[in-house]
């Protein structure tokens, strides 16, 4: 199989994970679009030995982080008219609200925390090519999909009360 076609077989878990980081459609595919770009230019310093999944990944993740660091010097504005406007009522479906909830509290998570686990649990990469895609240990992929989980759980009310507090303030 060409390269090529190895690219074009991954834009659907591109695309999956872009909109994911993103929150939006149109900023995800613009953020696929921009990663592959750069990944078509850089085909000849690719190491032929290492997952183009993770490679790609690296790219678009690159790409999100310049992108977040542009927009953190410039501000965000938006204008009145692009708001979404809420429904005047709650949906009455329980699972619904879960899943927003959960949503919702998935963008309140730190930056590293939410890529590692986005790119695990919606992507389905392994703990390996994650932790590749990311440029960081397995080990602290695992720190950070743990962490993750737990402000998850905490966030959505899903947690054990009775687990206490964490660790942090042992030992000092």
């Amino acid at each position: 199989m060409a390269i090529l076609d190895q690219i074009e077989a991954l834009i659907p878990d591109l695309r999956r994970y872009a909109h994911a980081l993103m929150r939006d459609r149109e900023a995800g595919d613009d953020l696929v679009q921009d990663c592959l770009e750069r990944a078509v230019a850089g085909l000849g310093g690719r190491r032929p030995d290492g997952s183009l999944r993770a490679w790609l990944f690296r790219i678009l993740i690159n790409r999100h982080r310049d992108l977040r660091r542009r927009a953190a010097r410039a501000g965000h504005l938006v204008a009145v008219e692009d708001l979404v406007v809420e429904p005047a009522h709650p949906a009455g479906q329980d699972s619904h609200m879960a899943l927003r909830e959960t949503e919702a509290a998935i963008a309140r998570l730190p930056e590293d925390q939410r890529r590692a686990l986005l790119l695990v649990a919606l992507e389905g990469a392994s703990f390996d090519e994650a932790a590749a895609a990311l440029d960081i240990p397995k080990g602290t992929l695992m720190s950070r999909l743990a962490r993750a989980r737990a402000n998850l759980r905490t966030m959505t009310g899903r947690g054990d009360p009775s687990a206490g507090p964490s660790k942090k303030g042992r030992g000092a």
